[in-house]
């Protein structure tokens, strides 16, 4: 069970006291029968909610598949710069959402955003293997041994050592190669081709696990997941 206005200020992106009020105006309802206390519990299994005569579908996590954009932080919030949570649009936004792992500023393509935190946790845990699938246009041609030194775990400028990728070239002009890995280094992919003196102009994720970037999806576009999409993340990748 929870209570009314808890339930009240998430579904509707208000704060606690805004869904105070709107319960006090007489706005709302539960099994038809509109509620005046802010306390009153609810069961949002089985409870019916409406607010201003509308029925409201009550989710208790949000599940969003985003095409993010290049230029946008992968944040909730920034001062000085666009968030991928500010690209969501109202129906899909409310407060405590957040990116599930990050992508580069420059960086584009499929990113979750949640307010599931456990969920969240376990798609960015190492120890969780869910593979990540990048596209990486490079700066100049790769060689089949500089791609097997990857494959093999990567040793970056710092000393780091990654775990072994996943990788093949999927075309010449430009270079270009698929990358799957299970970790999320700082600009992991980027310091992986630096390693074999390379360099990548363009960087974008494809798929999280066994779940693809929906191809309807326009950049800066988002939307719910389905539960089957969300038990896709936690399954084995495609081979590449």
């Amino acid at each position: 069970m929870d209570r009314l206005d808890k339930t009240v200020a998430k579904q509707m992106n208000l704060s606690r006291s805004g869904a105070r009020q709107l319960i006090r105006s007489g706005a709302v309802e539960v099994n038809g029968k509109k509620i005046f206390a802010a306390d009153e519990q609810i069961d949002i299994n089985s409870d019916e909610l409406k607010i201003s005569g509308k029925t409201v579908t009550v989710r208790r996590y949000l599940y969003i598949m985003l095409n993010k954009p290049s230029g946008v932080l992968s944040a909730a919030k920034d001062p000085d710069c666009p968030t991928v949570v500010d690209l969501l649009p109202p129906e899909l936004s409310r407060r405590g959402l957040f990116p599930a792992g990050r992508l580069d500023k420059d960086t584009t393509g499929l990113l979750i955003i949640t307010d599931d935190g456990d969920f969240a946790h376990r798609l960015i845990s190492p120890s969780h293997h869910v593979y990540k699938t990048y596209e990486a246009t490079l700066e100049s041609d790769i060689s089949e041994e500089q791609l097997d030194i990857l494959r093999q775990g990567a040793v970056l400028g710092d000393g780091t050592e990654c775990l072994p990728a996943r990788l093949r070239k999927i075309s010449d002009e430009p270079p270009t190669v698929r990358v799957q890995i299970r970790e999320g280094k700082y600009h992991q992919v980027k310091r992986m081709f630096a390693s074999v003196e390379n360099s990548v102009v363009a960087l974008r994720r494809t798929a999280i696990g066994a779940l693809k970037l929906d191809s309807t999806l326009g950049e800066g576009e988002a939307r719910l997941l389905t539960d089957g999409e969300r038990r896709m993340i936690f399954s084995e990748a495609e081979i590449i």
